[in-house]
């Protein structure tokens, strides 16, 4: 059942990712009509089912394309922009998606007058990262807030749900590995249901205390990469050892990485990895935005199920 008759415009950047299904699911739900932009209108294509004929509009609009993205912002009501990356596919395509790309859309946004902007970081923005993908996304947020100083940013740890790419990831690698390889293992994270994360998106393009601030988002659970790890072993009952991989080993494995087209490990995510990500002390969260964190016990289970072997203990996460 439509939450509202309300017929207001959203342009949501990346919209047909892993966190903008969500979002757009949970707008169209609120009878917003749901522009999603993005490089490949077609991979959008499935979310028009979300919402009744014509309400959501996949659209061509990529963040580095001026014109493209001008006309998906125009008489929108409401901006979101989720597009970032983990990795590059060419040389600059950080500074040119997360800080470039990021600043274009604000600008954009402004010059259309549009009401709201909610743009999605990461808590690894950082312009003091060792890394490229924390040193951009801090670029973008400080781009983002010059050209509209009354955006919402947020900023999610690892952020899971059935589509992530990091427990679905490991979970396959426990199925095919002897031992489950250990890099950057003491590192903490506080890992955010993806459900959560795009009703934080909700609750920033709505709520009137929400503008111009700045939240980090978290689940409810701090854990270090190795225990991470285990849960994924204990809930796909495939027992591994855990094995901490030499230096020397993982310069190795990142150097003949470059040569492929969808490495295992960066040399900029093994950067990222060697930080903590969770959320600062005295950073206003969820909480702030009205919605309790659903824990990771309580939803991984269900969706890592197709990589048991049988025969694991119930899932749970030490320390």
């Amino acid at each position: 059942m439509r939450q509202s008759t309300n017929r207001h415009v959203a342009t949501v950047f990346g919209g047909a990712g892993f966190i903008g299904r969500y979002v757009v699911q949970r707008l169209a739900a609120r009878g917003y009509v749901v522009r999603v932009a993005g490089r490949n209108p077609a991979g959008a294509r499935f979310l028009q089912t979300q919402g009744s004929v014509g309400q959501i509009v996949p659209l061509s609009a990529g963040v580095a394309d001026e014109g493209a993205c001008a006309r998906a912002i125009a008489g929108a009501d409401l901006v979101v922009n989720l597009v970032g990356i983990l990795q590059e596919s060419k040389a600059g395509d950080f500074q040119r998606i997360q800080a470039e790309g990021a600043g274009r859309i604000a600008r954009l946004a402004a010059a259309a007058g549009v009401e709201r902007l909610v743009h999605l970081s990461a808590i690894g923005a950082d312009p003091s990262s060792p890394s490229q993908y924390g040193r951009t996304k801090a670029a973008g947020e400080a781009a983002v807030r010059s050209a509209f100083p009354a955006v919402t940013i947020l900023r999610p740890s690892i952020v899971f749900g059935p589509e992530d790419q990091f427990f679905n990831r490991f979970a396959g690698l426990a199925r095919m590995l002897p031992i489950m390889p250990v890099v950057a293992g003491a590192s903490r994270f506080q890992p955010v249901y993806v459900g959560d994360v795009a009703d934080a998106v909700i609750a920033a393009a709505t709520r009137e205390d929400a503008v111009g601030k700045t939240f980090e988002l978290g689940g409810p659970r701090v854990a270090s990469f190795r225990e991470l790890l285990r849960f994924i072993l204990d809930t796909t009952g495939h027992h591994r050892p855990l094995v901490d991989l030499p230096a020397a080993l993982v310069k190795l494995q990142v150097a003949i990485g470059r040569f492929l087209p969808n490495p295992p490990l960066t040399q900029d995510q093994l950067l990222m990895l060697q930080r903590d990500n969770v959320v600062a002390a005295g950073s206003l969260g969820l909480a702030d935005l009205g919605i309790a964190p659903k824990a990771l016990e309580a939803v991984v289970p269900g969706y890592l199920q197709r990589f048991r072997s049988g025969g694991g203990r119930r899932p749970q996460l030490v320390g």
